[in-house]
């Protein structure tokens, strides 16, 4: 059975020492929200979805493998990196006030997208690092992702993937307007701001983790940083097999027909002739 934790629990001092997972990687996304403030416990992901990039362990072997865990054969911790984000609008055309003025914080355990939506007009973010503008996004949108986030969209938008303990951040343009705008890699240290450009035709949408989708108007902010709370999650080997293990069996990364020797070549020619 699943472990679900209320707010409520966690505000009154409930904290698990671990949290088994028999779901879809969803499941995942759900325990990095109710542990927004806290330390998260390890997680036991069992595979039962249709991927399972995030759950090495299987289902059919999960009471032998919860054992081992009670008996203290924990072969390795992976910290998985996880960012917060907090979204701040300062008023909008067409918006109640109350609605644009609170400040809403998220914690993600992928991605945020922020993306034109359903407007035909490429969309024209500024990109804030440390205060700083570094660049102007015009195009479908962009990605800041986790290095566990690097695997999913990310990936699909051209990015390279980045093993989970690595500190970094990823910021991945959607389908840019430009030859020349590439993925880039920031430290896990600093914070990212995104805003629409004061040019912007129209508004952009925000999403965390594929929810709780939401319009970004003229004066909004979003701030993206890393978690000081990590996502632990139990290995079933180790910190880099698992991982490499997730990227052949799931993604078929560098997957190709072998290429033979030249003296097999020669010898399949002399047989045919």
């Amino acid at each position: 059975a699943d472990l679900t934790v209320s707010k409520s629990e966690l505000d009154y001092g409930y904290h698990p020492e671990m949290v088994d997972d028999f779901s879809r990687p969803r499941f995942f996304y759900d325990c990095c929200s109710s542990f927004l403030q806290c330390s998260v416990p390890p997680v036991m992901a069992f595979h039962l979805g249709s991927l399972g990039f995030l759950t090495p362990f299987k289902f059919e072997s999960y009471k032998t493998e919860v054992a081992k865990v009670f008996e203290g054969k924990v072969k390795d911790l992976q910290c998985r990196h996880h960012s917060e984000e907090s979204f701040k609008g300062e008023g909008g055309e067409g918006h109640a006030s109350e609605n644009r003025t609170a400040v809403v914080q998220q914690r993600v355990l992928n991605e945020v997208v922020v993306d034109r939506g359903p407007s035909s007009y490429l969309s024209n973010v500024d990109l804030y690092l440390d205060g700083r503008l570094i660049t102007s996004v015009q195009g479908d949108g962009v990605i800041v992702s986790t290095p566990t986030g690097s695997t999913a969209y990310a990936a699909a938008a051209g990015a390279s993937m980045i093993h989970p303990n690595v500190p970094a951040i990823m910021v991945t343009p959607i389908c840019p307007h430009s030859l020349s705008f590439r993925p880039i890699v920031v430290p896990a240290g600093v914070e990212l701001m995104i805003t629409l450009s004061p040019d912007a035709r129209n508004t952009a949408w925000v999403s965390f983790d594929g929810r709780k989708r939401q319009e970004i108007q003229h004066g909004d902010c979003i701030k993206i940083t890393t978690s000081c709370y990590p996502v632990p999650s139990i290995c079933c080997h180790d910190l880099v097999y698992d991982w490499f293990e997730s990227l052949a069996q799931c993604l078929h990364w560098n997957v190709r027909k072998r290429q033979n020797r030249l003296a097999d070549i020669s010898d399949s020619s002399d047989t045919e002739n």
